[in-house]
């Protein structure tokens, strides 16, 4: 995401032309596969049932809003999975849809005190809500995880690793990824989801940089690594298929600008 946007919890005075990006659940509302520039979303004849303002880059603002379940588009516009606009939204508009959905839902998830039962007030000086009765603070989660490039040399050049959990479409390989655990580095991360889905152990683990994912609400953290000791040993509750791949002989694989496909294009240039 560009540098150049500016995180806010403040909107402007004035009644600005913005970007919302509406949200019915998980589905953004996309005015002729745009999103929508409006003074507000009552003009198109929706009703928010939450709103939250994200920020503004350069002169134009962004707000995040969602609408019931049950809302009808308005006429020319069309509800969209997130997902599915990947490919379809500029690349920064995606992320900024991204960072939308995750914070409507912890504002949705946390109306109610996890403590005390309590009714949760905003802050008002930072994105977090507070306990009146309790004092307990809420910010929005972020779940890091790991996702890595594997490589090794082979009978016929470098390769890397690939695989294709119970979750991809067929035919779809990626990188491995996995969640961090509760008192655990990122390294220790890395070692551990190669050491329990595909059974061998890696070496010279290195950060590679990271992306936000909102599915749900990741942080996804990248890194490359050298396998080290042991074959491939499938771990079939979590992982449908596992193999290793020459840069000229790929299966399907993620689109960008996904990292998955950074840490792969990032083995395709080296070799």
């Amino acid at each position: 995401m560009s540098n150049s946007f500016i995180s806010s919890i403040t909107p402007p005075t004035a009644g600005e032309i913005a970007c919302f990006f509406i949200f019915r659940e998980r589905h953004i509302l996309l005015d002729r596969d745009q999103i929508p520039q409006l003074h507000m979303v009552e003009e198109i004849g929706l009703t928010a049932v939450r709103q939250q303002y994200l920020g503004h880059r350069n002169a134009t603002h962004y707000y995040a809003a969602e609408v019931a379940a049950d809302t009808i588009p308005p006429a020319g516009m069309t509800f969209h999975k997130l997902r599915g606009t990947l490919t379809q939204l500029p690349e920064f508009q995606f992320w900024m849809a991204g960072r939308a959905v995750q914070v409507l839902e912890w504002d949705k998830n946390h109306q109610f005190c996890g403590r005390c039962g309590a009714i949760m007030k905003d802050v008002g000086y930072e994105r977090a809500k507070k306990c009146p009765d309790c004092g307990l603070f809420n910010y929005p989660r972020i779940s890091p995880a790991m996702i890595v490039q594997v490589t090794k040399d082979g009978a016929n050049g470098r390769e890397i690793l690939l695989a294709r959990s119970h979750r991809h479409p067929p035919n779809l390989f990626s990188v491995l990824a996995g969640f961090v655990e509760p008192g655990e580095t990122l390294e220790e991360c890395v070692a551990r989801e190669i050491r329990e889905e595909v059974g061998f152990s890696v070496k010279n683990i290195r950060y590679f940089g990271s992306q936000p994912w909102p599915f749900p609400n990741s942080l996804m953290v990248a890194f490359t690594a050298e396998h080290d000791k042991g074959e491939i040993e499938l771990n079939t509750d979590e992982m449908a298929a596992a193999d290793w791949f020459t840069a000229d002989n790929f299966p399907i694989i993620p689109p960008l600008p996904t990292i998955s496909r950074q840490l792969i294009d990032d083995f395709v240039e080296n070799e």
